[in-house]
């Protein structure tokens, strides 16, 4: 099971910086790992004829800096003594510094204050969608309403396993990843691990459809297979878990299995909601080697709609597209 040993948080409110810090600081002790926490830090751009770097604008800067971190102190005086504990300030826009800062020191954790989206109809700010799509490790984004210890954790895998070759490899090791993530979540928390897959028999409405007429029957079993074959891919993932956990932690853990038929942008939402989850765990993006891209509108209208704390993985071999200059 992954180890964190770098650990990269970012909080900006000592209001709602609570949820976020205390999940840092419980990774980082159970993996015995350092621990950075960073404030971030708009540059300060004056324009009206003020030179850029002239002595104004430095002061300026210095200010924002100077109240950052002071913001920044009073946040961390929560972690009490911890060690090895690093803070810092950051200065400029932030999904960019923040995976900057990945970058430089090699982070295989963000874990953030989920920001208010600026419109109605998003969960999660455009800050925090630029940081999920094109962070290279994984993202934690933490809601300030989070609880002290999640009750529901969802884990979303697909077990489909209509894909080329090597993607399908990058899917099932993206799937274990996840379902040992948020298995070692559940059993550090003592919650509900449940494990959701939503499915579809692709075709079945046009084999159903005026230009085909296939036989009832031979549509019901068609899409019966595709279940059947589904539900395999699930009994499989839970064998490789108890072969990472030992059976006698599985069975203390007793996953609850979700096989739903439908859109994923439609049952995984739906799901968290009837389960008022904590916390979902899934993977954001589908192909390797490809700069910045994320599972296409189906997972980003899923984060959309769920109202709860997200930890987003990528595969092994995911390129951020941001570069460090």
């Amino acid at each position: 099971m992954k180890r964190f040993k770098n650990i990269l948080c970012v909080v900006e409110e000592v209001s709602s910086s609570k949820p976020a810090l205390m999940r840092a600081l419980a990774l980082a002790e159970n993996n015995q790992a350092s621990l950075t926490v960073a404030g971030i830090a708009p540059h300060v751009s004056v324009g009206m004829g003020i030179p850029e770097n002239g002595k104004i604008s430095n002061e300026l800067q210095a200010a924002v800096v100077k109240a950052c971190a002071d913001e920044l102190a009073r946040a961390v005086e929560i972690l009490g003594d911890y060690q090895p504990l690093q803070t810092k300030v950051i200065v400029g826009i932030q999904f960019l510094e923040i995976i900057h800062e990945v970058l430089r020191h090699d982070h295989d954790v963000v874990i953030k204050t989920a920001e208010h989206a600026e419109w109605p109809e998003r969960v999660f700010s455009s800050e925090d969608m630029h940081l999920l799509r094109k962070c290279p490790c994984p993202v934690w984004l933490v809601k300030p309403s989070a609880p002290t210890n999640f009750r529901r954790i969802i884990a979303a895998v697909d077990v489909d396993d209509a894909y080329p070759p090597g993607e399908l490899k990058s899917r099932q090791l993206l799937n274990r990843q996840v379902l040992e993530m948020a298995s070692s979540m559940a059993l550090a928390d003592f919650s509900e691990l449940h494990v959701v897959h939503a499915w579809e028999a692709v075709g079945e409405n046009a084999m159903r459809g005026t230009f085909m007429r296939t036989n009832e029957e031979k549509v019901r079993a068609y899409v019966e297979a595709t279940k059947q074959q589904r539900r395999a891919g699930m009994d499989r993932l839970i064998l490789d878990l108890a072969e990472v956990l030992g059976q006698e932690a599985l069975e203390y853990l007793s996953p609850e299995l979700h096989l739903v038929k439908g859109r994923v942008r439609k049952v995984i939402p739906v799901l968290a909601n009837r389960l008022k989850a904590d916390l979902i765990v899934m993977g954001t993006v589908a192909r390797t080697g490809v700069p910045g891209f994320i599972t296409g509108n189906a997972a980003e209208s899923v984060l959309h709609q769920i109202d709860c704390s997200v930890l987003a993985i990528k595969p092994m071999g995911f390129e951020t597209p941001v570069k460090l200059e």
